[in-house]
């Protein structure tokens, strides 16, 4: 059913960044037509399961409030006689294509394919709470890791787990990694890994915040006329079922609404509620002009199969909606529910995905790879599915200082997303939100990046680089800048197309982090 799964060997050359030069604008510079998605952080499951491999690890059941009550069990589905509940078929795969990866993890070595593949067992080992977290990387983290990258120094088990601690306790979003995503991790040298650096704060690697961010830093709140709908483009608005996600990310844009309340932030509510949802409905019926809607949050992965059918149902059957898109970092982050035919997700997504096409409308998933190391056999295979049902996938990827941010990395992950036929759709700039000052980069690499990677892969696999505009300017072209000084760190742009709100005519700012700044100011001439 499945093939070349394992297209990691098809790769880019290696490519070197260009020395940087002071600031000519890079070409391709005109804007293109913009579109409205969210950066996606995402996705949890309900139900209690198998019992998890590591004592008190285990979540408790955490089923929608609406799916009880609003919204009836998906209709049956006729038998396919192709799929079952083990390892998936895959046509021409060899036996090391499916290495079993995860049992290097040591609470997970004796978990078999079966069980690694069961969305229901993923959910029930989902690693979330500061002391669930502890006791994991109490279990998996040796003696000592490195501390530089050369490995000249080292520091011990107690002192990385305390250094996370302390990030957790000072980070804005909670603790929730799925199993797939723990096992993709290098714990021999979890420090340096560009997974953990997603996803587990280390107090030690903190940069204090820049002067000029804010929570709610795109200003989504100002821009939503109904709660959870943000309308900043003419035809496109971002609709915000759930808050929640199966795996946090530490740069989440929306991280004033999105997971559990922390140490450092009270959590805007976004609960499912079928009072809410009408009221962002009614709000889409209402304007003529409004052809497309993302669905995100949180993560849509976290909708209930009749919740996610009863949304997409709606959408299709709206007169002005052409498209609409549902948002979730489901296929990088927990890709084994694609394959589980024991859990509907993915089938009602089909079967919305065909609706749509029948209504002469278009659906698609935009997903959320950051790293080559988050794509294995099970991804590929879980890719593959789609791509056979006729599921447009698209990737969104943000950059992120130590993760993504060289040539080699970001050439690699294109060219892996697209053997895999997800088309790379933007690579964001890192937004300026709280406690990841230590992610993001400066304007001038994101330039960089761009100018090295086109030519080097087909146009419709290359992705715009886009910046966000603090304030709710919406996604402009890196390259489209008006000023930039690469010594201050600001860089100023123009949004013609988003007028609302007393926009007409604005200019946005972005800053550099305050180190990268700092960093060109001191050093010496030469």
């Amino acid at each position: 059913m499945f093939s070349k799964l394992s297209r990691s060997k098809h790769l880019l050359g290696r490519f070197s960044l260009a020395p940087k030069v002071m600031l000519a604008r890079s070409a391709g510079s005109v804007p293109r037509r913009q579109a409205q998605v969210t950066d996606i952080n995402k996705v949890e499951g309900g139900g209690t399961g198998i019992a998890s491999v590591l004592d008190n690890l285990s979540i408790s059941p955490a089923p929608s409030p609406v799916s009880r009550h609003m919204f009836p069990p998906s209709p049956p589905r006729a038998p396919e006689a192709e799929i079952n509940t083990g390892l998936c078929p895959v046509s021409g795969a060899n036996t090391e294509d499916r290495d079993e990866f995860w049992r290097k993890v040591p609470v997970w070595k004796d978990v078999s394919a079966e069980q690694f593949l069961s969305y229901h067992w993923g959910v029930s080992n989902t690693v979330q709470t500061s002391d669930k977290l502890k006791r994991f990387l109490d279990a998996v983290i040796p003696d000592h890791v490195p501390l530089d990258k050369s490995g000249t120094q080292t520091m011990s088990r107690e002192e990385f787990v305390q250094d996370v601690m302390d990030g957790v306790a000072a980070a804005t979003m909670s603790i929730r990694m799925t199993p797939y995503i723990l096992s993709r991790v290098n714990w021999r040298d979890p420090r340096h890994d560009p997974i953990v650096r997603q996803f587990l704060p280390m107090h030690s690697l903190m940069a204090p915040d820049h002067p000029k961010l804010a929570l709610d830093s795109l200003h989504e709140a100002a821009d939503s006329p109904v709660d959870g709908l943000v309308h900043r483009y003419p035809d496109k608005a971002l609709f915000l079922p759930t808050s929640v996600c199966p795996t946090y990310c530490m740069f989440c844009t929306r991280s004033y609404a999105v997971g559990g309340n922390t140490g450092t932030v009270a959590k805007t509510s976004l609960k499912p509620t079928r009072k809410r949802w009408e009221e962002v409905f009614r709000y889409i019926e209402s304007q003529p002009g409004l052809h497309d809607i993302v669905v995100s949050g949180g993560d849509s992965y976290y909708l209930q199969p009749a919740q996610l059918r009863y949304i997409g149902e709606r959408l299709i059957n709206m007169p002005n909606i052409k498209r609409f898109r549902f948002a979730s970092k489901g296929l990088a982050v927990a890709p084994a529910r694609v394959l589980d035919e024991s859990d509907d997700w993915v089938n009602t997504l089909i079967d919305i995905s065909n609706k749509a096409k029948r209504a002469g409308k278009a659906m698609a998933w935009h997903t959320h790879f950051n790293h080559p190391n988050e794509i294995s056999w099970i991804s590929s295979a879980a890719s593959q599915k789609l791509f056979e049902a006729g599921v447009m996938v698209r990737n969104q990827t943000v950059l992120l200082r130590g993760v993504n941010d060289d040539i080699e990395t970001m050439s690699k992950l294109i060219r892996q997303l697209a053997d895999n036929n997800i088309f790379p759709y933007y690579v964001y700039q890192c937004d300026m939100v709280k406690k990841v000052e230590h992610l993001r980069t400066p304007l001038q690499t994101i330039l960089d990046l761009e100018a090295k990677l086109r030519g080097s892969i087909a146009g419709f696999m290359m992705p715009s680089f886009v910046v966000d505009l603090p304030g709710g300017g919406g996604k402009r072209l890196a390259c489209s800048y008006e000023s930039y000084d690469p010594q201050t760190g600001v860089s100023t742009f123009t949004a013609p197309a988003v007028t609302g709100r007393d926009k007409e005519n604005k200019v946005y700012e972005y800053y550099d982090p305050v180190d990268c700044a700092e960093a060109l100011i001191e050093k010496p001439a030469i």
